[in-house]
């Protein structure tokens, strides 16, 4: 929930115009601040992080099934570091590889089941942390 103050100014002012009629000027000025609560930014960081972790695997996803060169310092950089994260589901379903010329393109199941896991998890978290807040 967010905390909302507007600040609101209002100015009146009166005299004549270059012909000499009355005029009247008036101006409003209205300024909103809006601040997170600690329990809008705790969920606002649990989301960024599903987000890293999703971009990663689904760049793992992809580059394993165009068949990357993992001698590449990116490509083995991704791998590395999603290693971690996929290694729980690698056993759940099998591999499917074929070969074209030179490229292995690879086919893992493993990493879509642990992306969808994660944002399960990621989902439960923020639920939990809003399980006592308010609705509006």
């Amino acid at each position: 929930m967010n905390d909302v103050r507007q600040t609101v100014t209002r100015t009146d002012e009166s005299g004549t115009d270059t012909n000499g009629a009355p005029a009247r000027q008036q101006t409003k000025r209205i300024q909103t601040e809006t601040a997170a609560d600690a329990s809008t930014t705790a969920q606002n960081i649990v989301w960024y992080i599903l987000g890293f972790v999703e971009i990663l695997l689904g760049l793992r996803f992809i580059l394993k099934l165009f068949g990357a060169n993992s001698e590449s310092s990116f490509v083995n950089l991704i791998y590395s570091i999603t290693s971690p994260l996929t290694a729980p589901f690698d056993s759940i379903f099998g591999v499917t590889s074929t070969t074209a010329g030179q490229t292995r393109s690879v086919f893992e199941p493993s990493i879509l089941v642990a992306a969808l896991i994660y944002a399960l998890i990621a989902w439960g978290i923020v639920k939990l942390i809003t399980i006592n807040q308010k609705t509006d």
